[in-house]
This record gives C-alpha cells, structure tokens and sequence, in this order.
C-alpha cells in the first residue's frame, strides 16, 4: 500500500512517499521514513492517533510537532498589546 509521512515546519515540508505492506502501523511507517519524530504525536487527516494506528492504502501519516505557544495564551497577549 502507499502511504506518505510528513513533518511540516515554518515554511518548508518534509515528505516521504512509502510503499509498505497491509497490516502497517503508524508507528513503522513513521520508522520506516527515517524522519525524526521525537517528541511528536502523530495524525491521520487531521485526528491524532497513536502508533500502532493500522494504516489503510492512501494514509498520510502527519508528525505534530508541540506548540510553540497555547493559543489562548497567544490570544492574551495579543489582547494586552491592543490595550484591552
């Protein structure tokens, strides 16, 4: 089955297009695309799973990296700077 992996950063993206056999977890594809996933939780179309997620033919398996910031604390600040 095909399956794509990808880490996307500021202003670049890293994929990898994989071809691997039924019964796949999220987790091998992951290892099996050599990008580094320390630290990040994984999605498939925009829903966060876990690693030993079975992957269907067609997958895109996304590394989520941490928040730089929560956003409600980004929406604080961005408040206070307004002087609200």
């Amino acid at each position: 089955m095909r399956i794509e992996v990808v880490y996307a950063l500021a202003g670049e993206q890293e994929l990898v297009v994989l071809r691997l056999p039924a019964g796949t977890s999220a987790g091998d594809a992951v290892a099996a695309s050599g990008l580094g996933a320390a630290g990040c939780r994984l999605g498939i179309g925009g829903r966060e799973v876990t690693a030993a997620e079975i992957l269907r033919d067609g997958d895109r398996v996304e590394l989520l990296r941490p928040l730089a910031l929560d956003p409600r604390e980004a929406r604080r600040r961005r408040a206070r700077a307004r002087g609200r």
